[in-house]
């Protein structure tokens, strides 16, 4: 068994440096967070693979807080937006973070904040230095980003073949594959696969709202398309979402309910992953003192540590100081109320090495707000989590994370301090937790080939036989009354409806025909 995965592996490997030459790929990321870091790892690692990689990088502090700079591998191509959009962008995105806080439904600010996005983009596409620029470069291959939209726009505008990665979990965007309602569930239900009669009866109507703001979302880039493209060539969202040659997903069935998938969609879950280093001393230091009752990480993501409200700093501070284990957390220390005195278990930063402290032998659990990448890591090193989940897909990833039995999942809105102690202390000494996560960790790393590797084989496959038709159903160019047999459906169903007319009216004959055979036999 180990013998035919080397083989595999060589095999795959070599294909790509035998028979692939260097490309030139231009990479484009004009989202901030985690999606910039998801980008800014697959230009690192294409251009460790000997391709040419180029990122088209929006830069600004505002959409990247507490992102350390460092210096890149490949190229980069920095361009800012009128400080009257990065305002615009600043005001919209604070005003959506503050409506999933409040618990409040956020699809509404989304489509607000996607507005904006749509008007960043006609910028950007305005700016002749750039577009020239990119167009004088012939880049063989685009990769592009699922939600930004504009990305996809830019390719379409270069002509270019483009590969796209969904930073998030199957199902959050419709990119074509299969999904039948009985198993799958609708991104928003926050269902399982395991669903009853009522949880397919929800699905099944979720998926009309779902495909509703699907709509909304893409239709924000209406006036951008109309104002950029001539009537005639005018490209589509959603048609282009069934356009790219391929589609990475950044998850994995270790996390993720089991799915069909089409031959052109890739699971690189824990794509993120690097080597392991020793933590900086000063944390190790703080580890030490607790001996063996470990430590809790608490880590928010990028983009939720400058909006956490001060109440509800307060609580989870209540609840880490009820802890026998130490915590490290990440917060702002200029957002960190003056009136608290840190507990002596408590130690807050700025910024940690999230993986490296996931990795350490001494964590007892990982206090999460339940993004992708965070949850992947947790996977990837056997760690329970509790999840405060607030916007996004991350009420999504904590329901798979229940479901696995990786962990707990609270409402960020509806915790208190008592609440988050128990559910810690619960996961924390509840041992089928940390064997679960662990048990879904071997499933990780025993495949064959790394996420990095599936990236890189299938980038180089497709570069090599010139595009990815050999992997697209035919179903994408089907009209829809095709693709779902209605034509089928409305033939068979006029046949047998004409099949019984005829029926009765033949029936209606011979019974007269009895009628009159009877009343001549009396007379």
């Amino acid at each position: 068994m180990v013998g035919q995965r080397v083989l595999l592996l060589v095999a795959f490997l070599l294909s790509g440096v035998l028979l692939s030459e260097a490309a030139k790929i231009l990479t484009i990321s004009t989202l901030g967070g985690s999606h910039y870091l998801l980008l800014d790892r697959v230009s690192q690692i294409l251009q460790e693979h000997g391709h040419n990689v180029t990122m088209l990088h929006q830069s600004g502090k505002f959409l990247i807080p507490d992102i350390k700079e460092e210096e890149k591998s490949y190229q980069v191509i920095r361009w800012f937006s009128p400080e009257d959009h990065q305002k615009r962008i600043k005001k919209h995105f604070d005003s959506y973070i503050e409506t999933a806080l409040d618990g409040r439904k956020e699809s509404e600010a989304l489509v607000k904040l996607m507005e904006i996005f749509g008007t960043q983009c006609s910028y950007l596409l305005s700016r002749k230095d750039i577009m020239d620029s990119l167009k004088n470069e012939n880049y063989d291959l685009v990769f592009v980003e699922a939600f930004d939209f504009c990305s996809f726009l830019i390719a379409e505008k270069l002509v270019k073949p483009f590969v796209a990665i969904l930073p998030t979990t199957f199902g959050s965007l419709d990119f074509g594959l299969p999904s039948p309602l009985s198993y799958v569930p609708v991104f928003p239900s926050l269902l399982t696969d395991h669903m009853d009669f009522w949880g397919r009866v929800k699905n099944f109507l979720m998926f009309f709202s779902f495909s509703r703001s699907q709509w909304d979302m893409q239709s924000t880039f209406d006036n951008t398309i109309k104002e950029h493209f001539p009537e005639g060539s005018r490209p589509v969202l959603s048609h282009l979402l069934l356009k790219a040659e391929l589609w990475f997903v950044n998850s994995d069935f270790a996390f993720d309910f089991a799915r069909p998938l089409l031959p052109n969609t890739v699971y690189i879950g824990g794509l993120m992953e690097k080597p392991i280093k020793p933590v900086p001393q000063d944390l190790d230091n703080f580890i030490a003192n607790f001996g063996d009752a470990g430590f809790v990480l608490v880590a928010f993501g990028s983009m939720l540590n400058t909006h956490q409200s001060q109440e509800v700093l307060k609580k989870m501070h209540n609840a880490f100081a009820h802890l026998p284990q130490g915590v490290i957390w990440t917060c702002q220390s200029s957002h960190w109320p003056r009136d608290v005195h840190l507990a002596t278990n408590v130690k807050i930063v700025d910024w940690l090495p999230q993986s490296d402290l996931l990795a350490h032998p001494s964590i007892r659990l990982f206090v999460t707000h339940g993004g992708q990448n965070s949850v992947m890591e947790a996977i990837r090193h056997g760690v329970p989590m509790v999840g405060l989940p607030v916007n996004g897909d991350q009420h999504g990833n904590m329901v798979r994370v229940v479901a696995k039995n990786y962990g707990v999942s609270i409402r960020l809105n509806q915790v208190t301090a008592d609440t988050l102690t128990l559910t810690m202390k619960q996961v924390i000494e509840d041992k089928r937790y940390k064997s679960a996560v662990v048990a879904a960790s071997v499933i990780l790393h025993s495949q064959p080939l790394s996420p990095a590797q599936r990236l890189v084989g299938w980038i180089d496959h497709i570069l090599q036989t010139g595009g990815a038709t050999h992997l697209k159903p035919y179903a994408f160019q089907q009209p829809w009354h095709e693709q779902y047999l209605i034509d089928v459906f409305v033939f068979l169903l006029g046949l047998t409806l004409g099949t019984m007319w005829l029926c009765g009216k033949l029936l209606g004959v011979v019974a007269r025909w009895l009628r009159g055979a009877r009343k001549v036999k009396k007379t």
